[in-house]
C-alpha cells in the first residue's frame, strides 16, 4: 500500500472534518479581530455560528449516516455453510489496553462481540482480525494485541485466530488479510465492520476479488427517530466528523479506483440476495 496515499488521506480527512472546520474558522475570527477587520470578524463568527447552531439541536451526523447504515441489512441471513469470518479493528484502543494491562475499547465494540457470537455459532469457519494501527505516532500498538487479549479472556483460543497485524487502513485490511489465507473461488466469507464503514469496506474487498458477505454491526443512526431535536453538539459534532469521514473516504477510495464506486453494492451471490 502506497505510503504517500496513507499520509495524504489523514491530511485530507484533518482538511474536511467538521471539527478541524470549526478550529479554523475560530483561528480566522482572532486573527482579523488582531489586525482591526471588526466587520468581517463579526460575519465570520456570525457565520459559524448559524453553521453551529442545527449542528447542536439536531442529530445532523446521523441524518449522513443513516444511508450508509442502511445499505446492508442488519443481523442478514447467512448461509448454512460459512467458510470464514472476519473482523476489521477500529473499536480497540490500543495504547490505553498497553498502558492498563486489559483490553479497552471505544463506545464501537460491537465488532468484536458479533465476531465472538459469530465463532461459537461456526466452529469450523476460519477467523480472521485485521487491524494494525491507522496512527501517524505511536504505531507500536496494534490494534490486534487488544483482541488477541480478549480472545484470551472470554474465546474464541487466539491460536485459532489468524492476526493481521501490518495494515493501516481498509485497503491494506482487505490485501493482507486475502494473502494470509489465501481464499478460494466459491468460498463464503462473513466480513464484521461499523455499518456506515461497511459499503467502503465491500467495496475494497470486492475489487481485491473476495467477494464477502456483509454483516453490519454498530449502527450509531435512529431510524424513525432522525427528525427530533437533540441538545447535544459535543456528541453531535462527534457523529459529524464520523459521517463526513466516510463520505470523504467514499469518494476518494472511488476516484483512486480502490472501490468500484461511490456507494458499492454487494459481489457475494447469498449477500446480493438479499439486497434492496
Amino acid at each position: 500500500m502506497d505510503t504517500a496515499f496513507f499520509l495524504a488521506s489523514k491530511l485530507a480527512w484533518f482538511i474536511v472534518s467538521p471539527s478541524s472546520v470549526m478550529l479554523v474558522g475560530l483561528a480566522l475570527i482572532l486573527l482579523l479581530l488582531r489586525t482591526g477587520n471588526l466587520r468581517l470578524a463579526r460575519r465570520a463568527a456570525a457565520f459559524l455560528l448559524l453553521a453551529l447552531l442545527p449542528v447542536a439541536f439536531f442529530p445532523v451526523g446521523e441524518w449522513l449516516l443513516f444511508p450508509l447504515e442502511s445499505r446492508f441489512p442488519a443481523n442478514p441471513v447467512l448461509p448454512e455453510r460459512v467458510d470464514g469470518i472476519i473482523m476489521l479493528g477500529g473499536a480497540e484502543r490500543a495504547g490505553h489496553s498497553s498502558v492498563w494491562r486489559q483490553p479497552e475499547f471505544t463506545a464501537h465494540a460491537e465488532r468484536p462481540m458479533a465476531f465472538i457470537a459469530l465463532a461459537r455459532r461456526y466452529p469450523q469457519a476460519k477467523l480472521i482480525f485485521s487491524g494494525g494501527s491507522g496512527r501517524l505516532v505511536d504505531r507500536d500498538y496494534r490494534e490486534g494485541e487488544v483482541a488477541r487479549m480478549l480472545f484470551a479472556q472470554i474465546g474464541p483460543d487466539p491460536a485459532g485466530v489468524t492476526f493481521e497485524i501490518a495494515s493501516r487502513n481498509t485497503v491494506e485490511n482487505a490485501l493482507y488479510s486475502k494473502r494470509l489465507v489465501s481464499p478460494r473461488p466459491g468460498e463464503n466469507w462473513v466480513l464484521i465492520t461499523s455499518a456506515a464503514h461497511m459499503p467502503r469496506a465491500i467495496g475494497v474487498f470486492c475489487a481485491l476479488g473476495w467477494p464477502v458477505i456483509p454483516y453490519p454491526v454498530d449502527h450509531q443512526s435512529w431510524p424513525g427517530h432522525l427528525l427530533r431535536l437533540d441538545l447535544n453538539l459535543g456528541a453531535n459534532l462527534a457523529e459529524l466528523d464520523s459521517a463526513v469521514h466516510e463520505w470523504a473516504g467514499l469518494v476518494s477510495y472511488a476516484v483512486t479506483r480502490k472501490t468500484p464506486a461511490v456507494l458499492p453494492r454487494p459481489c457475494n451471490a447469498a449477500a446480493s440476495a438479499t439486497q434492496p
